[in-house]
């Protein structure tokens, strides 16, 4: 389909309305907020704690992620094991389902009267209230993203390539280090990048396991049923700041990366 023939022009007609969409509440959102506004909002050191403790778990999650979420994509890549579509299904759930049952399962589950519950308080691991509870909630809900990305990553790489190692001698670790893990890095940054992302934005399920320590969701809600959309906005429009230049930073050091290696 070229450019100039009548059905681009139709298509591209057709999807302005989602484009608008899109893009107008973010721009008025952004536009919005008075410049000594935006100065007073960043100055307020519970707002940025607020956006640091957001953006610092989330990283920390998406870490996570990639430390527990690698091995299972490789699994599913690379095996037909029993089962295999439930996995996925489960995999996928925290997409589907809304999150603030993700909270409410969580502290099912984290409560004392749940044996895994009792064992966490034993050993000293609180959940409700805690930074450890948000990680709970970023993990669980970012986890799909950096395991399909990182899947179809996997799923990309010939498996002749990881067959003709085994033959050359290479065990399964050399194997993946050597040759599978070089091809896939870029779909696993790619996954913690799409991992933090969904979790920086979280609110639901926050906001039942840990109103406290405050995340910046979570403040932004509250400033805005507290005193309205005036003193909401400056806030989510430093998080889609701060957030949109982390994300660049990435992309580069991903790009760089890649340069390197050529």
């Amino acid at each position: 389909m070229k450019r100039g023939e009548p059905i681009s022009w139709l298509f591209m007609f057709l999807s302005l309305p989602l484009i608008l969409l899109l893009t107008l509440p973010l721009i008025k959102m952004t536009i919005e907020p008075s410049m000594t506004m935006m100065v007073e909002t960043i100055s307020d050191m519970d707002v940025v704690n607020a956006i640091s403790r957001s953006i610092g778990l989330s990283l920390f999650a998406g870490f996570l992620s990639f430390a527990m979420g690698t091995p299972l994509a490789y699994l599913l890549a690379r095996n037909n094991i029993i089962g295999k579509k439930v996995i996925e299904g489960i995999i996928d759930l925290p997409i589907m389902i809304p999150h603030p049952v993700v909270g409410i399962a969580i502290l099912s589950l984290s409560g004392k009267n749940h044996p895994i519950g009792r064992f966490l308080s034993d050993v000293g691991i609180q959940i409700m209230g805690t930074k450890t509870g948000i990680i709970c909630v970023l993990l669980f809900v970012g986890l799909p993203f950096y395991v399909n990305t990182v899947k179809a990553g996997f799923e990309s790489v010939p498996l002749q390539l990881e067959n003709a190692s085994r033959t050359l001698g290479a065990g399964a670790i050399t194997t993946f280090l050597r040759v599978t893990f070089p091809l896939t890095w870029r779909h696993m940054i790619l996954g913690v990048i799409m991992c933090t992302a969904r979790a920086i934005s979280e609110f639901g399920a926050i906001v039942i396991v840990a109103y406290h320590p405050m995340t910046a969701p979570v403040m932004i809600y509250e400033r805005f049923t507290a005193y309205g959309l005036k003193y909401s906005q400056p806030i989510a429009v430093w998080l889609i700041i701060i957030s949109f230049l982390l994300f660049i930073i990435l992309r580069m050091l991903t790009k760089s990366i890649n340069l390197h290696t050529r």
